[in-house]
């Protein structure tokens, strides 16, 4: 997050834990005279999810902290969205929960001449997030990642079907069986 997120992530997340709700992270950004504010919210408890509603008392309230505080000195739109399934990790704690699972990294500087990449989060260690990619294990700072989201399993979702298993030189099977008259 930029130092603008981060300061009116301070604010606001004492408003959105009043209304039950996790603050997860802030998007700001600023283009000529105007800006987006982007909230992601979360659910408390496990056993649901965010709702329209949520949505709603979340913007309405911080709005309200808004217009009082005035962080932002330009016109700007606010957004108040849950996670969704390529949820955004914006702290290492947030890294920590998703170990084992795929993320897209944006990367502030680059490693090995990288900037972007897909990898495995294997850990967290104080504020170094553990990644494996292509076979080779790299550890990143947290204030080099500039935007992280997982990689939505659709298959484990059920959106997606499962592969088609495959046989020798990647025929499927069915093609393997028809091609022997």
């Amino acid at each position: 997050m930029t130092s603008k997120a981060n300061e009116i992530s301070e604010l606001l997340a004492p408003t959105v834990e009043g209304l039950g709700l996790e603050l997860l992270g802030v998007e700001f950004a600023q283009t000529g005279n105007s800006a987006l504010l982007r909230l992601y919210i979360d659910v408390t408890e496990a056993d649901r999810h965010v709702a329209i509603e949520d949505c709603e008392a979340v913007s309405r309230e911080v709005a309200a902290v808004l217009d009082l505080e005035d962080p932002i000195t330009s016109k700007y739109t606010l957004e108040v969205s849950s996670p969704g399934i390529d949820r955004p990790l914006f702290t290492p704690a947030q890294f920590a929960r998703f170990v084992g699972e795929q993320a897209k990294l944006n990367l502030r500087l680059p490693v090995d001449g990288r900037r972007r990449f897909q990898a495995r989060i294997e850990g967290v260690e104080g504020d170094t997030v553990k990644l494996s990619f292509d076979g080779r294990d790299m550890s990143v700072a947290h204030q080099n990642i500039e935007k992280a989201r997982l990689v939505p399993d659709l298959v484990a979702l059920g959106l997606a079907a499962q592969p088609k298993p495959t046989g020798p030189r990647g025929k499927r099977k069915a093609d393997k069986e028809s091609d022997n008259p």
